[in-house]
């Protein structure tokens, strides 16, 4: 049980640590395409967090439909700033 929660924990870092770095460099740079990637990281970084909850500290929790919610508002949030940018 511990392998897998070290893996969940390492993937939740891995995309907090992502949003922060795309966050700091949209404010440095003023690039949008950084700001919508920051913002897909961070709906990532939150569906990361509900795996990290639904599914190690208690198995009989179901968070699959805000787990996907998050998935979805991710691509969304991506796909807008792609569409947004070839304007």
């Amino acid at each position: 049980m511990i392998g897998p929660l070290v893996v969940y924990v390492m993937c939740l870092l891995t995309c907090a640590i992502c949003t922060f770095l795309m966050g700091r460099a949209y404010k440095r740079s003023g690039a949008r395409l950084l700001f919508w990637c920051a913002l897909c990281f961070f709906f990532l970084t939150v569906q990361n967090g509900l795996i990290v909850i639904d599914v190690i500290p208690s198995p009989e929790t179901d968070l699959l439909v805000y787990r996907q919610a998050a998935a979805f508002a991710a691509v969304a949030v991506l796909l807008h700033g792609f569409l947004w940018e070839i304007k």
